[in-house]
């Protein structure tokens, strides 16, 4: 068990246990770390809040919907990480400002080039890296930002292999929601 001054600094702050977190050490000896804290009943069996179940309820569905092989409630593989990591990012384009300020651009230039710098996936941040250098964000507008990051995205997707995203329907799917209703 590490101690409390071999910690990351997050740990160091007095409020919590010098025990490591998820993102600290690998998932198995974590989940070990996890299954020894849970409060027990006098029976033995593990207490669950109802908050728990939601949680775990709700990731059950998330896997079902993203065609997921891996068990509910683990930790993200590769692809889920990337899908939802594109669904924030369009998100966050989608309710940009249509006029904004320059700390408005400044900010989200910033957030992107940081985000290349801190995405779990070393081979994918490094590729993000490569190609703001060659596209940096257009950050005008919401229109531009997320025109960009639809080019963006149909880049990886080309390098992945997959279809490319139609970006005249950037903001139906991200925003607005499809024509048909169906998001209604």
């Amino acid at each position: 068990m590490p101690t409390a001054e071999s910690l990351p600094n997050h740990h160091q702050n007095g409020k919590e246990p010098a025990a490591p977190c998820r993102t600290c050490t690998d998932f198995k000896s974590w989940s070990k770390q996890q299954r020894k804290s849970i409060s027990t009943s006098t029976t033995g069996v593990a207490k669950t809040s109802a908050a728990d179940a939601e949680v775990v309820a709700h990731r059950k569905a998330d896997d079902r919907t993203a065609g997921s092989g891996s068990p509910p409630n683990c930790p993200l593989d590769k692809d889920q990480l990337g899908r939802y990591t594109w669904g924030l990012l369009h998100t966050v384009a989608a309710y940009y400002p249509t006029k904004p300020t320059e700390a408005e651009e400044r900010n989200v230039r910033t957030f992107f080039t940081t985000f290349s710098k801190l995405y779990p996936c070393e081979y994918c941040a490094k590729d993000f890296q490569q190609e703001l250098k060659e596209m940096p964000p257009e950050t005008k507008s919401q229109h531009t930002l997320s025109q960009w990051l639809c080019r963006m995205h149909n880049r990886v997707n080309v390098k992945l292999g997959k279809p490319e995203f139609d970006c005249t329907k950037v903001n139906e799917r991200w925003r607005d929601g499809w024509l048909d209703g169906s998001c209604d």
